[in-house]
């Protein structure tokens, strides 16, 4: 650590060696203001976090130790003499330029009244130098070989939307009951959840809603219904509810899932669509849908039909659409299980990958506010019976991390086909229900050739 914190430039003559913003004298007034005032310091922590907009690692170690004598309970007062003390006890006071160095911050602070107005001027210069060294890291990417414009642009806004979503102090939160409850009421106080999103399905709408920080689970084997659920559920929220959509589908292709929507929206069958065998009147349905596939609700519905989805693929996704102002209402993953893993141990312990994949998207439903609706597939032994909630693939993990776990039941012979009382039906089994009864068990109408799932007991909302 640099033992002399006390110069803003460079001699006279001599080039700057780092070129990077800061204010050094900003600096040392938040320094001399916390040394002076206990209240100083309540004001200047939540601006400043954990220290890491101060420039000089003096300054940041001066810091940190202030806010530990501060935060001690029962403790003495962080002043030039105890932080003295504490430093020399870890051997640091050299370090930060000696004792005398605390007492030159305290006079270089015309009022402790005014830190917080300080600690402002570090924090925005910090956001300055940090947007100096994406703008390098940027070039350098740039000059790269192998280089791809849109991964650049993509890593970039990334870190620009981190930038100025997180601070460097972070928001001050509402923890105690008395902060929390006005707003509690408020929202007691509306008809219905305005942070919840419905589903197509009056049935299922009884039992479950959408909600941000959750993630909700779709569970089924193979041709049980979960892709034209997710499918149906992103349709409902972009084109009736108006609000934008990013699904990440590994499985099916950006024109096969357009090719769905197209087969649901416009009531064509999907295998005209796909033969490319329409007459004119399902030309004339295309035409009819023609304006809400182009209109601004389209344009905020995002595929992501990349080969190699990753976890932070699908954070560096959503951060891109919050910079554009089109954060979105929800996130689909079309499925968990073919999530690319990674990390240094990733493709090691396939269930750690996958309990990994599932761990990363409630991270990013908690970090981005979002509600996340993550489709499993189940594993063999679940075929011909109905399902359980321990039959995910690979890894129980995914089932711990929902809020909301349905599982879907087709009854189907050897071939795939619909069998028996119940052929063209699906069953939606609620088997875990954080906010509402769990166990009930709803049917939909299956109509594949049309992608769409349907209401049985109540007609279905028009689309």
């Amino acid at each position: 650590m640099n033992p002399d914190p006390y110069g803003d430039e460079p001699p006279e003559g001599e080039q700057d060696a780092d070129p990077r913003p800061r204010d050094l004298a900003a600096e040392r007034a938040v320094i001399g203001a916390m040394l002076l005032s206990r209240r100083a310091v309540d004001e200047i922590a939540p601006v400043l976090g954990d220290g890491e907009a101060f420039y000089h690692p003096a300054h940041a170690k001066i810091y940190e130790t202030v806010l530990r004598l501060h935060d001690n309970p029962g403790g003495v007062a962080a002043d030039p003499i105890t932080v003295a003390a504490a430093l020399r006890t870890s051997g640091e006071l050299l370090l930060v330029g000696g004792e005398t160095y605390l007492h030159t911050c305290v006079s270089a602070v015309p009022t402790a009244a005014n830190g917080v107005d300080y600690a402002d001027i570090v924090h925005e210069v910090w956001q300055l130098r940090r947007m100096y060294e994406i703008g390098h890291r940027l070039t350098v990417r740039a000059r790269m070989p192998e280089a791809s414009p849109d991964e650049v642009a993509a890593a970039v806004l990334a870190e620009v939307q981190a930038l100025f979503g997180n601070g460097a102090g972070g928001k001050v939160e509402k923890l105690s009951v008395a902060e929390r409850w006005e707003g509690f009421v408020d929202e007691l106080e509306q008809e219905d959840d305005p942070s919840a999103l419905d589903t197509p399905w009056p049935d299922l709408n009884e039992h479950i809603q959408f909600k941000p920080k959750e993630v909700t689970v779709v569970g089924a084997a193979t041709s049980g219904g979960k892709s034209l659920l997710a499918i149906n559920q992103a349709a409902h929220v972009a084109f009736r509810r108006r609000q934008p959509v990013v699904v990440f589908s590994i499985e099916m292709g950006g024109n096969e899932l357009l090719g769905r929507i197209t087969s649901s929206e416009a009531n064509i069958e999907l295998s005209k669509l796909v033969r490319r065998k329409l007459d004119d009147l399902e030309w004339r349905k295309i035409a009819r849908i023609s304006d809400r596939m182009t209109s601004e609700e389209a344009a905020n519905f995002v595929i992501d039909d990349s080969p190699s989805i990753t976890i932070p693929k699908i954070r560096s996704r959503i951060r891109w659409m919050v910079s554009q102002d089109r954060k979105p209402a929800l996130v689909v993953v079309d499925y968990a299980q073919i999530v690319k893993p990674h990390g240094p141990n990733a493709g090691k312990n396939r269930t750690q990958d996958v309990a990994n994949i599932s761990i990363g998207m409630k991270e990013i439903a908690d970090e981005f506010e979002v509600p996340v609706l993550l489709l499993a597939q189940f594993n063999r032994g679940a075929v011909g019976r109905q399902p359980l909630v321990s039959d995910f693939k690979d890894s129980s993990q995914i089932e711990q991390d929902a809020s909301t776990v349905l599982l879907l039941h087709r009854e189907l012979d050897e071939e795939g086909n619909d069998t028996g009382a119940n052929a063209g039906k699906v069953m939606v089994i609620i088997a875990k229900n954080r906010n509402g009864q769990r166990g009930v068990e709803t049917w939909l109408q299956f109509e594949g050739r049309y992608a769409s799932l349907r209401n049985l007991t109540t007609q279905t909302p028009p689309r």
